[in-house]
């Protein structure tokens, strides 16, 4: 149950973070995790990023909570901002030739009537390539972020600071 003024899934994400701060593995290690797990978040693989973040933490042998952990910092609330920003940074660095039309694209996602199947399927094929881009430019300064700040913090908390 959460508590008066605390949703339960921020309150989930404060125990998450709570536990990673008693991870028993090194700070720089713990950090890497968080960072790789908030590049993961990054990513234009909505709904698989959990699955990525577990794969990832398996193969280069990461701690998974941490990195899962990581993964689940960018909340339903701010995706749209992420991917937004994204998008601006990734049209900036391959432009379409084409251009998209950012009042048509807008108009297009205010009203459900004139969203189809074809209309979303080009839409993803104009907007791809800069999102994945994007994603990657804007996962990589939030992971090093991620990484510094985290670093930080328990190598503070591990002095007893």
């Amino acid at each position: 149950m959460a508590t008066a003024g605390v949703s339960p899934i921020g309150g989930r994400l404060t125990g998450r973070l709570r536990a990673v701060l008693r991870l028993d593995d090194s700070p720089s290690r713990i950090a890497l995790a968080l960072a790789v797990g908030v590049f993961i978040s990054c990513t234009p693989f909505y709904g698989l990023q959990t699955l990525l973040s577990l794969g990832i933490a398996t193969l280069f042998r990461l701690n998974k909570v941490a990195t899962i952990t990581g993964t689940w910092l960018n909340l339903p609330w701010f995706a749209p901002l992420v991917y937004g920003l994204a998008l601006h940074i990734g049209s900036l660095i391959v432009p379409d030739p084409q251009g998209i039309d950012a009042e048509a694209l807008a108009g297009l996602l205010r009203t459900s009537a004139g969203l189809s199947w074809a209309n979303v399927a080009q839409l993803l094929r104009d907007v791809s390539l800069a999102l994945l881009i994007g994603t990657t430019v804007v996962g990589v300064v939030a992971g090093v972020a991620t990484y510094v700040v985290a670093l930080i913090v328990l190598r503070r908390r591990r002095a007893g600071l």
